[in-house]
């Protein structure tokens, strides 16, 4: 297991990574363990295209269901208030 160095970077601390353990991402999500360990996640390069490409695997019957859903959520609501502008 490789030792690295923390050290400040502006007002927040930061981890070198060792080269055998570089990551391929511009953003990593990073949460501690109950142990108080860091776990440091990359998140993908794209996160849009990674949602679109996950929603590909769901047909037009979802979807559909996912309309009449919302469709449903607007009946018995209140219209929109009136208010004066700002």
């Amino acid at each position: 297991m490789p030792i690295t160095r923390v050290f400040m970077n502006g007002n927040s601390q930061a981890v070198r990574i060792p080269q055998e353990l570089r990551l391929n991402a511009t953003q990593v999500e990073i949460r501690r363990t109950s142990d108080g360990d860091l776990v440091i996640h990359p998140l993908p390069l794209d996160r849009g295209a990674a949602l679109l490409d996950a929603l590909q695997g769901f047909g037009a019957e979802f979807a559909d269901l996912l309309q009449a859903d919302r469709d449903s959520d607007s009946v018995g609501q209140a219209p929109p208030q009136e208010r004066e502008a700002l």
